[in-house]
């Protein structure tokens, strides 16, 4: 994502991270580039990049374009593909005002309530259609996007995720056992909103999961609520998480293989990535699915050192990874003698 410092708004800061990427990640990668009020033309002309990240809501980092008029203007120049953090700013601004002086980090769901989610939705569907533009809606957080959605999504122009969190973690419960770790934009809600984002994820309203991974510090997410930042990490628990769902019932190890490989690749047409098949590149995890083990702060692998699924417990596991036909991970081993690549995005962005 673009909201790293510094932000990913133009060709040179891409490039820096891409040659970042390219000396430490043992993974695959690519970057979403950020749009704001004035780089239009950048959004357009930078080559190969996943999409343009159109944040209509605050959120951490710089990026915001919160003005209908510039949002539209966003839509209606190109043919790449928008994944937009859908929510209305204006309803946060006046939301905020209410809560200004409160230290309760579960009032962080009443100033980003389900109206500001389902306004911004609205917005980006209907510009989508409009201008046949590609859109991706991130992170899904309410039942009320998920029925809207049920209604409008027909068409191939319009795709949508979920996260783990928003699939397990809950109000109230979670922000009086977690405070501001639990903080995330946007929020974690009550429980009706996790379990109508499963069934929109079962029944194929939702296309894919993702992680919204921001990995801020102890030390950052231990400031009081008003100064600590949003966003919480996922991408090393994600899997283990579905894996331990599938033992559970809850989903099939087909549905995650689809929701975690296929279809993220071809939402955003990845090249020869996605699946099991000769000619396709050799990218794929081994799991065990009778591991069992408890996720914990102190086995993560993030520098953040610590995730919201401390102490859960987990039966079913990734043992190995293999990028490009090579072995990076093996229980517990990491391998860099093989650096991860860029990975190619199609140039057919108005198809899902």
């Amino acid at each position: 994502m673009p909201n790293t410092n510094p932000l990913a708004t133009d060709i040179s800061a891409m490039q820096a991270k891409k040659k970042i990427a390219s000396e430490n990640s043992l993974v695959n990668y690519n970057f979403f580039v950020g749009a704001t009020p004035h780089n239009l033309d950048v959004l357009n002309e930078i080559e190969n990049v996943p999409g343009i990240k159109l944040l209509m809501g605050s959120s951490t980092g710089d990026l915001l374009v919160s003005e209908p008029d510039q949002i539209e203007r966003i839509f209606a120049n190109g043919n790449r593909l928008i994944a937009v953090h859908a929510e209305d700013e204006e309803t946060i601004q006046r939301q905020s005002s209410l809560y200004e002086d409160s230290n309760n980090p579960e009032d962080h769901m009443k100033i980003r309530p389900p109206e500001a989610a389902l306004k911004a939705t609205r917005l980006a569907v209907q510009l989508s259609h409009q201008y046949k533009r590609r859109l991706h809606i991130c992170h899904l957080t309410t039942k009320e996007e998920v029925d809207f959605l049920r209604k409008e999504k027909g068409s191939s122009l319009i795709s949508t995720e979920v996260t783990p969190q928003q699939l397990a973690l809950y109000a109230p419960e979670v922000y009086e056992k977690l405070g501001t770790f639990a903080q995330m934009n946007p929020p974690l809600r009550e429980k009706y909103h996790c379990d109508a984002l499963w069934k929109g994820l079962r029944d194929g309203v939702i296309d894919c999961i993702a992680t919204d991974h921001a990995p801020h510090t102890i030390e950052e997410k231990e400031k009081p609520f008003g100064q600590a930042p949003s966003g919480i990490p996922g991408v090393e628990t994600a899997l283990p998480l579905f894996l331990n769902w599938v033992n559970e019932g809850l989903c099939t190890l087909q549905n995650v293989v689809t929701w975690m490989s296929e279809m993220p690749c071809k939402l955003y047409n990845v090249q020869n990535k996605g699946m099991l098949k000769e000619g396709f590149d050799a990218d794929l995890v081994l799991v065990d699915m009778n591991a069992t083990h408890t996720i914990s702060n102190e086995g993560t692998y993030s520098k953040c050192g610590w995730t919201p699924f401390n102490g859960w417990k987990c039966q079913g596991r990734p043992m190995m990874t293999v990028v490009n036909g090579n072995m990076v991970f093996r229980e517990g081993d990491f391998f860099r003698e093989v650096m991860g690549k860029e990975i190619l995005i199609g140039s057919c962005y108005n198809s899902a």
